[in-house]
């Protein structure tokens, strides 16, 4: 062996070693993948306050309880109700509907944020959602809420967890339902 190729394969013996070393910290402390499997933003838990809604469009009053042991699906937005306003709430409709016999675990929940009454046949459409008419102390809780381009989830607890954009994707609106469902012994009756 020549002192050329024992200088080469001492070379490649030393990266051999030091190359699985280097690729671990350059992992750790470098690179940090995307692990995010779910189409919603986690937001910091905020609780509901325990205020009672007024109803709307004659609906009874709305008390924070009812969502208690339920997955809910929360609309916040004008109750004049635009092009995005129904996609959400079509979306939520779809999303609790796609979950099969777990749907009776998912609650859907329009919070109007205005003096304006929706319209009876926009609220005929979306037979069993729920609507009250929101103050501050409970759009406070909804980062985002005023401006009507997020859907949020609430958890059976009454905290608000997540948030997904308007106009949603129902597809993976319904897989993070899904998700959150198969994984959570919350509101299992």
């Amino acid at each position: 062996m020549t002192q050329r190729s024992a200088k080469l394969t001492l070379a490649v013996l030393v990266l051999v070693c030091t190359l699985p070393v280097a690729a671990s910290y350059f992992a750790y402390y470098v690179w940090q993948p995307q692990g995010q499997v779910n189409y919603g933003e986690l937001i910091p838990p905020a609780p509901l306050p325990d205020a009672v809604l007024p109803g709307v469009s004659g609906q009874p009053p709305f008390e924070r309880e009812a969502l208690d042991g339920r997955w809910t699906l929360v609309y916040a937005g004008s109750g004049a109700c635009g092009a995005d306003c129904e996609r959400a709430l079509y979306a939520a409709r779809q999303s609790r509907l796609a979950q099969g016999k777990e749907m009776t675990r998912v609650e859907r929940l329009w919070l109007v944020t205005d003096d304006v009454d929706p319209p009876a046949a926009l609220l005929g459409r979306y037979e069993g959602l729920r609507v009250a008419r929101a103050g501050s102390p409970w759009l406070v809780r909804f980062p985002g809420a005023t401006q009507g381009v997020h859907m949020f989830l609430v958890d059976p607890l009454g905290n608000v967890m997540m948030r997904f954009p308007v106009p949603t994707d129902i597809k993976r609106v319904i897989k993070d339902l899904e998700r959150l469902l198969k994984y959570s012994g919350l509101g299992r009756g």
